[in-house]
């Protein structure tokens, strides 16, 4: 038998060893805003980074079209809000023909309530196949507030990738939660 003694805090089964998709080389990104100093690229980096931030209130878009269709088998999110509480939603979609129709994966809802939530972290493991596009729609606040749309962290994994020197494919690396 083997065996392993983990963290009761420990992350999540399957973020371990996942092999990224490098998403600035595999990718266009859309985006509906992006605040001056919190660029959209910061979210697909692998070190720690403030992420990105929209720069106005409301409804936001992330949208990556990549190069090449995918083989997508894991999404992961990371969102943040140290400031203001407020509820927001997401909605995570994909498609295989450019971007019409989209396919809903998921839709989410999380309660920011600072200082003690601040910190929502979101794993989905997938099975699909020839993905063209994969959009994040961001609405920040629920109530139609003012607050501004973030994403700490945005990263994917291919079944390409998962195998040894799959296109653009990055490092195995882990994420802080």
């Amino acid at each position: 038998m083997r065996k392993h003694l983990i963290n009761p805090a420990a992350e999540p089964l399957g973020t371990r060893e996942q092999v990224w998709l490098e998403l600035e080389r595999a990718a266009v990104v859309e985006v509906t805003s992006e605040d001056k100093d919190f660029p959209v690229e910061s979210a697909f980096a692998s070190e720690d980074t403030r992420g990105w931030r929209a720069a106005a209130p409301g409804h936001q878009t992330i949208r990556l079209i990549f190069d090449y269709p995918q083989s997508l088998k894991c999404v992961f999110l990371v969102f943040e809000e140290m400031e203001i509480g407020r509820t927001q939603e997401f909605v995570l979609r994909w498609s295989s023909d450019g971007g019409k129709p989209l396919k809903e994966i998921v839709r989410q809802q999380w309660n920011f309530s600072p200082p003690e939530s601040v910190r929502e972290v979101e794993q989905y493991q997938v099975e699909l196949d020839d993905v063209k596009v994969l959009e994040l729609v961001i609405k920040p606040d629920v109530s139609g507030g003012v607050a501004r749309a973030s994403l700490k962290n945005l990263h994917v994994s291919t079944k390409a990738a998962a195998q040894a020197g799959g296109p653009y494919s990055g490092s195995t690396q882990r994420f802080p939660n």
